[in-house]
């Protein structure tokens, strides 16, 4: 479901982000696959010096369908970013990157808060987060970030995942599957 990002991947997901129902919302914009390759080549080394984390969203085959990234990183927290390709969104993978990505970020790599901004006009991405079991508004919590990420034209709505939080609902999830059998 995640991989470590792959130059080779790039001209494929180059011609699923280019989509425009998805263009408009991935943050690193590429006019063309040497650019996307050049971008990601980029977020290799940014991650090498601890950065960013990124990782390609694969299909149940193992097709590369989108990215998953934690931007801006400082003081064991950061900005997600996920974009999946038009023909692979509603199927499922949206939820199951985020846990398999905030498993890697939480216990494995050390990070206690993930942020994520969702344009306000996006309703779609607003309702996966919203339908997420983990993730809270976080406007009333970090007013003084909320208004720092609507400082420019673009307004945002702002959700936190914390690591605690994260682990309760991975608690509840295993409690419920195990009572189901």
């Amino acid at each position: 479901m995640l991989k470590k990002r792959e130059l080779h991947e790039s001209a494929e997901l180059f011609e699923l982000m280019k989509h425009p129902e998805v263009f408009p919302y991935v943050r690193q914009k590429a006019q063309s696959a040497e650019e996307f390759a050049f971008m990601t080549r980029q977020l290799m080394v940014e991650e090498h010096f601890g950065q960013t984390v990124s990782r390609t969203i694969t299909d149940d085959w193992g097709k590369p369908i989108g990215v998953i990234a934690l931007y801006d990183v400082a003081d064991g927290a950061g900005f997600l970013g996920t974009w999946i390709g038009k023909p692979y969104q509603g199927k499922g993978y949206n939820p199951k990157a985020k846990v398999e990505f905030f498993k890697e970020l939480f216990f494995e790599l050390g990070f206690q808060t993930v942020f994520m901004k969702v344009r306000k006009v996006n309703k779609q991405s607003q309702r996966a987060v919203e339908k997420l079991g983990y993730a809270i508004d976080a406007q009333d919590l970090h007013p003084a970030l909320y208004a720092q990420v609507n400082s420019g034209d673009i307004p945002f709505e702002l959700f936190k995942v914390d690591k605690d939080n994260f682990y309760l609902y991975l608690a509840t999830q295993t409690n419920e599957e195990e009572q189901a059998i």
